[in-house]
């Protein structure tokens, strides 16, 4: 049995954070991090964190929208990381570590501005979201060096101080979306 699986891309800060997050998700058959929303081809992860290539940091998602929808990524996603902060993730400062979507079809993009006029009109957040939401031209896959970041440096001190809390803060409020490993 084939699966139609849909992509869905991701920039929410650091790329080993968003990574270590999603790829816990029941239905999310990959995620891969990379550099996303720039004008320079194949960008490295060096001329990414310069900030003048116009990348972010991102995710590429592969999922199985009859397992889990769009709507819980994003779900997931606004309540993972900082939607109101202009180009900055708690200490990463940068267009790199943007709040963005970047749709991969029209159903994408209507659906993530509704979710965030919904959540805004909500007053989920005490500012206002500034979450890009533009179209994928090119993902850039990053460098092998950074791939599943989290899981195979468990012990380094960024991902203890800095993933760790997020992962928890994932497995609170998201168990019926989780992984059962």
């Amino acid at each position: 049995m084939s699966k139609n699986l849909e992509i869905a891309v991701f920039g929410g800060g650091c790329f080993w954070c968003t990574e270590a997050i999603f790829t816990r998700l029941k239905g999310v058959e990959n995620v891969e991090s990379g550099y996303a929303g720039g004008h320079v081809d194949n960008p490295s992860y060096e001329e990414v964190s310069m900030g003048t290539t116009g990348h972010a940091e991102a995710i590429q998602i592969e999922f199985d929208p009859n397992i889990i929808k769009f709507e819980d990524l994003l779900n997931v996603f606004f309540a993972t990381h900082d939607p109101t902060t202009l180009n900055r993730q708690g200490a990463d400062i940068g267009e790199q570590y943007r709040s963005a979507i970047f749709y991969t079809s029209p159903e994408q993009k209507r659906v993530a501005e509704e979710f965030i006029r919904k959540l805004s009109n909500e007053g989920t957040f005490d500012d206002p979201i500034v979450t890009e939401v533009s179209k994928l031209n090119k993902f850039w896959p990053a460098e092998s060096y950074h791939r599943r970041y989290y899981d195979n440096n468990p012990n380094k001190p960024y991902c203890q101080v800095v993933i760790d809390p997020k992962i928890a803060k994932l497995r609170q409020n998201f168990l019926t979306l989780l992984n059962s490993d």
